[in-house]
C-alpha cells in the first residue's frame, strides 16, 4: 500500500504534535516533515514532494498566503488550509481562490475534548486531497467559453443554479469574472465549505465580477444580475411565486451528507423554475447534485458541466 506523505507546516510546537499524533494514528498516512515557517515549507514541500502539505497561515517571515504564491499551480492543490480560527476567515478565502484545496478549521487552543473531532475531519480531507484528482479549472472557464452561442445560452433562462465542491472557491472567482454584465435572472449557489467562509468569499468575488454576490438570506427576494451563496452549514432552496424566486434558508432535510446540498438547490430550481432552470456543476462533486440535475433535466432544464482536462 502507498501512504499519503504529508508535510505539516505550522509556527506552533503544540499544534504540529496535535496534527502528528492524529495523522500518524492512521496506518495509510506518513507524516514526512514538519516545517516552522513560511520560508522552511517552500524548502521542504520542493525537497520531500509530499501528497499533501496541511498549511496553518499565520507565521513568521512568510505566511501561509505567500507559500501557495510561491508554489506552482499544481502544487497548491495538495494544500489544505488548517486555520486558526472563523476569525481569518478572508485569509483562508484568499487560499482557497489561490487554489488551496480546502479548509479545516481548528480551535484557538487545541484542547483534547475537540481533538476527536478534529481528527475525524482532518483525516478525511487528507484522504480526499491524496485522492482527488485536480480539475483544470481555467479552461472551462475561460471568456470564450462565455462567448458567442453560450452567452446567448446564458441570458434565456429564467433561473440559474451553481454546484461546487473541491475547488469550488477558485472556480466561481474566475468564473463570476468571465460573466457578462446584464444577466437577467438570479443565480444560486451551493457550495461545499465549512461555516464562517461564505460572507468573505461572496465579498471578495464580487469585487471583480459585474455580478454581486452576497450570502443567502431566509425568504429574501432572488433579484436578476445578483447571486446569492448558500451559507456553509446551511442548504439554500428556491422557492417560486408569480414569477419571482425566494431563498429558503435552513438545515432540513437533515439527512444529506453535505450542508449546502447541491441536490437540494437542484431540485428546488427545477421546482421553482421548470423549463427555465439551467444548473452549472463546477469540479469534482461527487454524487451530490446527481439527483437535482436529473430533477432539471427532467422538467425541461438544462444542465452545464466543467469538463476534465
Amino acid at each position: 500500500m502507498n501512504r499519503i506523505k504529508v508535510l505539516i507546516v505550522d509556527d506552533s510546537a503544540f499544534a504540529r504534535k496535535v496534527i502528528r499524533e492524529v495523522l500518524q494514528a492512521r496506518p495509510e498516512i506518513e507524516v514526512v516533515g514538519y516545517a516552522r515557517d513560511g520560508l522552511d515549507a517552500v524548502e521542504k514541500i520542493a525537497a520531500l514532494n509530499p501528497d499533501v502539505i496541511t498549511l496553518d497561515l499565520l507565521m513568521p517571515d512568510l505566511d501561509g498566503l505567500g507559500v501557495l504564491a510561491a508554489l506552482p499551480a499544481e502544487t497548491r492543490g495538495r494544500v489544505l488550509i488548517v486555520s486558526v480560527s472563523q476569525g481569518d476567515s478572508d485569509l483562508a478565502v484568499q487560499a482557497l481562490q489561490m487554489g488551496a484545496f480546502d479548509i479545516v478549521t481548528k480551535p484557538t487552543v487545541l484542547a483534547t475534548d475537540r481533538l476527536y473531532d478534529l481528527s475525524e475531519e482532518l483525516v478525511a480531507k487528507v484522504q480526499l486531497v491524496a485522492r482527488t484528482k485536480r480539475l483544470s479549472v481555467e479552461p472551462a472557464l475561460r471568456a470564450p467559453a462565455l462567448s458567442g452561442p453560450q452567452a446567448s445560452a446564458l441570458r434565456a433562462p429564467t433561473l440559474l443554479v451553481i454546484g461546487t465542491s473541491t475547488g469550488g472557491p477558485q472556480a466561481l472567482t474566475q468564473l463570476f469574472r468571465e460573466l457578462p454584465a446584464g444577466i437577467n435572472f438570479p443565480i444560486g449557489i451551493a457550495l461545499h465549505i465549512p461555516p464562517g467562509y461564505t460572507a468573505s468569499l461572496s465579498a471578495r468575488i464580487s469585487l471583480h465580477s459585474p455580478v454581486p454576490m452576497k450570502e443567502a438570506s431566509h425568504g429574501e427576494l432572488l433579484l436578476p444580475g445578483h447571486a446569492y451563496i448558500a451559507p456553509g452549514g446551511k442548504h439554500l432552496a428556491i422557492d417560486g411565486e408569480a414569477g419571482k424566486f425566494y431563498a429558503r434558508v435552513g438545515l432540513e432535510p437533515l439527512n444529506t451528507i453535505h450542508h449546502p446540498s447541491v441536490d437540494v438547490l437542484f431540485s428546488s430550481a427545477a421546482a421553482a423554475a421548470g423549463a427555465g432552470a439551467l444548473g452549472i456543476v463546477l469540479t469534482g462533486m461527487g454524487n451530490d447534485g446527481l439527483a437535482g440535475a436529473k430533477d432539471i433535466h427532467d422538467r425541461g432544464g438544462r444542465i452545464l458541466a466543467e469538463a476534465e482536462s
